[in-house]
């Protein structure tokens, strides 16, 4: 566990960073540091490791001052993860994410191997180990820069917006194998980001810092989107916290039908239906076809029953002119549709819950 303990950070020229702060990063979790800028999120992500001391105040790790601790070893016990991966440019990928391990005095056979293991657990090609940084895209870099992070499999990880220099889809790529990789490993994860969405699918725990350095509130993504503490944490929020909030809504119970669909270049479905759902022969959606006037395939969007969220249902109804979106099982096959109804129901219940 991280706790800030009334942490003040006063600059020489007087300018407050962090004013104090108190709040706790709970072990085996994720918790995301966000706000506007000039709010002290990174200056208190650094304070963590040491790379900026406080003025006043405790940090402590596990209940230990990290002010007792020396910075070198308080640092190599921490993985640390940047804007940009943060690589040298003059090591290749292997050696790159074996740093620390040799800053440990592990010998090379054994850093190397620790770091191969690790390319495949972020999902790279071990074919990659023998480049260097500027051979590979940013996605990949960061994902090194992950690796390099774990490497000496530290308990800790401070990550200061990682994903903020890569384009949406690599973002959102990046953002998944994170959630993946703690499922798997349940480090303490401190995450800076600009970015509330960001922040509300990565967080089990949000801090929202206001300009100054003061802590606004401090709570699970859930109840921040549906209590926010004032008007300047509702501010930040955005005014779509509303459709935010259907994240945590589960699609499971959602009600479908059955009834509509029908099988490429055969019968099926009702021709009383405005809309029809054409699947293929393993069961696939392949498009929405007007029922009573059958022509060209129209879009579809489509939803993982019972376990994507009630946003991404809403959000695949408005990929199709049909109004409705389509859930479908881990294989891909069509499980039922959502209709407009069924949607309006289920909005309907979340609102009230």
């Amino acid at each position: 566990m991280i706790t800030f303990d009334a942490v003040t950070k006063r600059f020489p020229d007087g300018t407050v960073a962090v004013d104090d702060l108190t709040l706790e990063a709970p072990t085996g979790e994720i918790t995301v540091l966000v706000g506007p800028s000039g709010c002290g999120k990174t200056t208190s992500l650094r304070m963590i490791n040491r790379m900026i001391d406080a003025s006043e105040g405790k940090i402590l790790l596990d209940g230990v001052p990290v002010q007792s601790i020396a910075p070198p070893t308080l640092r190599r016990g921490i993985g640390y993860v940047i804007q940009q991966a943060g690589l040298f440019p003059h090591r290749k990928i292997v050696d790159n994410i074996a740093t620390v391990p040799y800053l440990l005095g592990w010998d090379r056979k054994r850093a190397r191997g620790r770091a191969m293991e690790l390319l495949e657990r972020v999902g790279l090609d071990a074919a990659l180990a023998g480049r260097y940084p500027f051979q590979l895209s940013g996605g990949q870099q960061q994902r090194v820069g992950v690796a390099r992070a774990l490497a000496a499999d530290p308990p800790v990880l401070l990550m200061d917006e990682p994903f903020s220099a890569v384009d949406p889809v690599v973002r959102t790529t990046l953002q998944e194998e994170l959630l993946r990789l703690q499922s798997e490993l349940n480090k303490t994860i401190v995450f800076v980001t600009h970015d509330i969405d960001e922040a509300i699918k990565l967080g089990d725990k949000v801090a929202v810092l206001r300009v100054g350095g003061r802590l606004a509130q401090l709570a699970a993504p859930k109840t921040l989107l549906s209590e926010p503490s004032d008007d300047f944490v509702r501010e930040f929020l955005g005014h779509d916290r509303g459709i935010r909030r259907l994240q945590f809504v589960s699609t499971e119970g959602l009600r479908l039908r059955t009834d509509l669909t029908v099988r490429q270049g055969g019968e099926g479905g009702s021709s009383e239906e405005p809309w029809l759902l054409v699947v293929d022969e393993q069961g696939g959606p392949v498009g929405w076809i007007a029922g009573a006037r059958p022509g060209e395939l129209e879009p579809f969007g489509t939803f993982l029953y019972g376990r994507d969220s009630m946003r991404s249902a809403l959000d695949a109804a408005l990929l199709s002119p049909s109004g409705c979106s389509v859930a479908v099982d881990d294989e891909g096959k069509v499980v039922g549709v959502a209709t407009r109804e069924a949607l309006d129901e289920a909005l309907a219940e979340a609102a009230d819950g």
